[in-house]
C-alpha cells in the first residue's frame, strides 16, 4: 500500500474513502499513524506492534480486536483492514454497527452466536484472576440464561442487542481521531 515515501496514490485514497467512513484528512492522519505503528515497515501490524500502543497495551481484548480487524485471517492487519476496523468504532458510526462489533468480540468462532464457552473465554480475558473459574462460570451461566430468549443455549445477535440495549454502545465503543 502506498509508495516508498509512505504516501497513498490518488486511486488508493479514493478506494479507501469508499471502504470506510472517513474524510480525506482523517484518512491521511490514520495512514501516518499506521506507518508509525508498523515498526518493521512491512505494511502490516501484528500483535506485538499493537501491544506497543499505550492505549492498547493494557487492554485485555486487544487480541480479539486484532482478530476482528484481521478479516483475511492471516494474523496481521493491513492498512485497509485497520481502516475498515476503525471505521466501525468512529464517532459517526451508527449504533447497530458498533453493537455488531461488540458482538463479534464475543463470537470467537464467527458462527453468528455466542456460546457458553466463548462467553467464558472473553470474560476470562476481562476479569483475569479476579474471579476463579467456578465464579466466572456461574456468571456466564446466569448471563446465558437471562439473554437466551429462544432457549438454544446460545446468544444470538438479536438477543445480544436486546441484552445491551440499555448501554450506550455508540459512546462506549468510540475511537476519536
Amino acid at each position: 500500500m502506498g509508495n516508498a515515501q509512505g504516501r497513498l496514490s490518488p486511486q488508493e485514497q479514493m478506494d479507501l474513502l469508499h471502504a470506510a467512513n472517513f474524510s480525506e484528512r482523517d484518512l491521511k492522519k490514520l495512514y501516518k499513524r499506521f506507518r508509525a505503528l508498523d515498526t518493521n515497515q512491512n505494511g502490516e501490524l501484528d500483535t506485538h506492534e499493537l501491544f506497543d500502543v499505550p492505549e492498547l497495551a493494557d487492554n485485555p481484548l486487544v487480541k480479539r480486536v486484532l482478530s476482528i480487524f484481521d478479516t483475511n485471517g492471516d494474523g496481521k492487519v493491513s492498512f485497509v483492514e485497520f481502516l475498515v476496523g476503525l471505521s466501525k468504532l468512529a464517532a459517526n458510526t451508527d449504533e447497530f454497527q458498533k453493537t455488531k462489533f461488540a458482538f463479534d468480540v464475543y463470537d470467537i468462532n464467527k458462527d453468528g452466536s455466542i456460546s457458553n464457552g466463548e462467553l467464558f473465554a472473553v470474560m476470562k480475558m476481562m476479569v483475569g484472576s479476579n474471579l476463579n473459574d467456578q465464579q466466572l462460570q456461574q456468571l456466564v451461566d446466569r448471563t446465558i440464561v437471562q439473554a437466551d430468549k429462544d432457549g438454544d443455549g446460545m446468544i444470538s445477535f438479536d438477543e445480544f442487542r436486546e441484552m445491551v440495549s440499555h448501554i450506550d454502545i455508540a459512546d462506549k465503543l468510540r475511537v476519536d481521531l
